[in-house]
């Protein structure tokens, strides 16, 4: 079976790390109150006028998401990403993304992770991602929709 090129594919894959299973009832003060679905509806809507659909999915557990960051080199046009604790811990999460040559990718968190605890401020995937935006709640994913779609339609654009 061939592997369609990136610039050809239409699908973004949305993930989400530990903990954002339970977002809108764990910390709100930090967090805010919308929920994960909020968040897949948010990106949905956002990725449909640029022809482009959206694959949301959230684990705690850092194998699932890696095996995830494999299948979408494989099958997705970019990666939005929001590794929560992950961001601070994970070589191994960091070396998967590491392996999507040519894909965009982009790095949300919904805090802004630089007014947090020291240990919040360094984040492995921060390298390798397109953009990383931090700290604009929910409306994040939204902006890394966006900024995802025109890397993809710059792509698509130059080849």
């Amino acid at each position: 079976m061939a592997i369609t090129p990136v610039r050809e594919r239409s699908t973004i894959m949305v993930l989400n790390g530990p903990n954002l299973n339970l977002l809108g009832r764990r910390q709100p003060e930090i967090y805010g109150t919308d929920s994960l679905a909020d968040v897949e509806k948010l990106v949905a809507e956002t990725a449909a006028p640029h022809g482009l659909t959206t694959d949301c999915r959230q684990s705690n557990h850092e194998g699932q998401l890696i095996d995830w960051v494999h299948e979408a080199r494989e099958r997705h046009a970019a990666i939005i990403i929001n590794p929560a604790g992950y961001s601070h811990t994970s070589v191994a999460l960091r070396d998967a993304l590491a392996t999507c040559d040519g894909m965009p990718i982009l790095e949300v968190h919904i805090s802004n992770i630089h007014r947090r605890e020291a240990f919040r401020h360094h984040s492995y995937v921060s390298e390798l991602a397109d953009g990383v935006i931090a700290g604009c709640g929910i409306q994040g994913y939204a902006f890394a929709v966006e900024r995802a779609a025109a890397l993809l339609a710059a792509a698509r654009a130059s080849s």
